[in-house]
């Protein structure tokens, strides 16, 4: 072998994976934020949770990579681990697909389907057509790649020691640890059993042996999920493994099954002139079979991996952070399904940032209301919190929209970043109003009965506001956004009628000066509250739109 040869065989790796990363960035693309929504309403049943994990794969060409994805959406609560079950399931019977293309020899068209692809992004301008040309160029160039190592390959016909080694390999343990080994290494299975295949049809390995090397490479593809795993929470290194389980037991029911049984004369006697097929009908029927044996057993396994990982004994009330929750299964454009994952994320803080201010409000009146400072520190700890998770989903929002491309998906991610923005300014109003206490405190200020009953009004109308953001009906957006809108206007309409009273008061001398100023300043921010609560309102709407 030649050092040609050596650079050959890793630029066709090279290809391999760079061409299974495109078809996971152009189904990205297609899906964006959907992405949840899709899988709510396709892993309702199992065999539906199977179908859509085998769509995927086959689609992407990567089990790895339908794997991470699913760890990403326990983690973040998107996905329960029941539905995590199935879809891995599916996820490994999707993987398949890739050593079945390779019997076919489908690397014959591949530099077809690589010009098609290519043509359609540099030709179309249309968003969809690029997404489907960005999945059809790299089903091309992940076969060219297999091609091409197929090719650095050759030269090992003639090498009596890389030939004397394959041979060792019909001991399953070295075999399942060889394949576990280098398909960990390399953190693609289909990459691996695509370079199993080939030394097997160069015929530099025996199908006898092969399959013990195929049944370890099941096993070595659970690497990337355990690393995507690494400090997500407990549910997400459950998924992990459940993974890992799934691929143990089966590697022990097959292995037991070739030792005991004729099982690999047998299925290498439906295609015995093609070693390349002979491995990929065993992949393939290694997995389905697998699927089926554990498939009535899920909810067993969800609950065995909950048994050996039990919730760990940290306050439930800490939060992390959203850059903590998504740094270890990638910020960037690298794994499938972020978007969604991100957009979620940010969707639960802001929704916790809204809450924090909503109750900041409530007690700020009713501190008015009862001239008691008692709350004072409650709600300055609130605001602090209100201003430290502004800057986090600011940071956040800004490391997410450097390396996402998707339309809707920056769109609707501003739009988040305006609702940020008013939650913030609602907190900041919210300070406002408590600070009035301490002023009232000192200076002896008190209002008239009917300012009181104006300044309940403005609480409850502000707290039903609120409530009514929080409580959208996102099933019918339009006539959610007209009552909002109604309710800010009335609160306007208030705003000047208690403006007029407040000068009446002022003529009739029911109110002191200072009560007057406190009272005006006091419905500049309850005017103000309504106008941040109909912006954010537009928002929502607008995001709404966008999904």
């Amino acid at each position: 072998m030649q050092l040609t040869d050596f650079f050959g065989l890793l630029g066709g790796l090279a290809l391999f994976l760079y061409g299974m990363q495109m078809m996971s960035d152009g189904l990205e693309d297609a899906a964006g934020n959907r992405m949840k929504q899709i899988l709510e309403k396709l892993t309702a049943t199992p065999l539906l949770g199977v179908a859509v994990g085998a769509g995927i794969t086959a689609v992407i060409q990567s089990s790895s990579a339908t794997t991470v994805m699913v760890v990403g959406f326990v983690n973040s609560g998107m996905m329960t681990l029941q539905q995590a079950v199935w879809i891995i399931m599916g996820a490994n019977i999707g993987t398949t697909i890739t050593g079945q293309l390779i019997a076919l020899d489908v690397g014959m068209i591949a530099p077809l389907f690589a010009f098609l692809g290519v043509a359609m992004i540099v030709l179309l301008k249309l968003p969809k057509a690029h997404y489907i040309g960005k999945i059809l160029a790299g089903l091309g160039i992940l076969f060219i790649g297999m091609d091409m190592m197929g090719a650095a390959m050759v030269p090992f016909q003639e090498s009596k020691s890389f030939i004397s080694l394959m041979t060792k390999f019909s001991n399953p343990v070295l075999g399942i640890l060889a394949g576990a080994l280098f398909t960990a290494i390399i953190q693609s299975s289909s990459a691996s059993v695509g370079i199993l295949q080939t030394l097997a049809t160069n015929g530099l390995i025996p199908f006898s042996s092969a399959v013990f090397v195929l049944f370890g490479q099941n096993i070595g593809t659970c690497i990337t999920a355990v690393l995507a795993a690494i400090g997500t929470n407990r549910s997400a290194k459950r998924t992990t493994l459940i993974h890992l389980m799934f691929n143990i037991i089966g590697t022990c029911v097959f292995t037991i099954l070739c030792l005991t049984l004729p099982m690999a004369d047998f299925i290498g006697g439906f295609t015995p002139d093609n070693p390349a097929a002979q491995i990929a009908n065993m992949h393939t029927i290694f997995n389905i079979v697998t699927t089926a044996i554990l498939l009535p057993f899920g909810t067993f396994l969800a609950a065995l991996a909950t048994k050996i990982l039990p919730d760990s004994r940290r306050n439930e009330n800490e939060e992390p952070s959203l850059l903590s929750l998504t740094e270890n299964y990638t910020v960037g454009r690298t794994s499938l399904g972020h978007s969604a994952i991100h957009t979620d994320l940010l969707h639960q803080r802001v929704e916790h940032m809204l809450k924090l201010a909503q109750n900041n409000i409530e007690q700020s009146f009713q501190m008015v209301l009862d001239t008691d400072l008692s709350p004072m520190k409650q709600v300055s700890e609130t605001e602090d919190m209100i201003d430290a998770l502004n800057i986090e989903i600011s940071q956040f929002i800004s490391r997410i929209l450097v390396d996402n491309n998707i339309r809707e998906d920056i769109a609707s991610i501003e739009e988040y970043f305006l609702i940020t923005g008013n939650a913030e300014r609602l907190g900041d109003h919210a300070s406002n109003i408590s600070e009035y206490v301490p002023v009232m405190r000192n200076k002896s200020i008190t209002f008239s009965e009917t300012a009181h009953e104006e300044i309940q009004k403005m609480k409850d109308i502000t707290n039903k506001v609120l409530n009514k953001i929080l409580n959208r009906d996102t099933k019918d957006m339009t006539n959610w956004l007209s009552e909002i809108a109604a309710m800010e206007q009335q609160m306007d309409s208030m705003t000047e009628t208690y403006r007029d009273n407040h000068l009446n008061r002022m003529c009739q001398g029911e109110c002191s000066e200072e009560a007057c100023i406190l009272f005006s300043e006091l419905l500049t921010d309850f005017e103000r509250i309504g106008d941040h609560a109909l912006n954010i309102a537009q928002s929502y709407a607008k995001i709404s739109i966008m999904q």
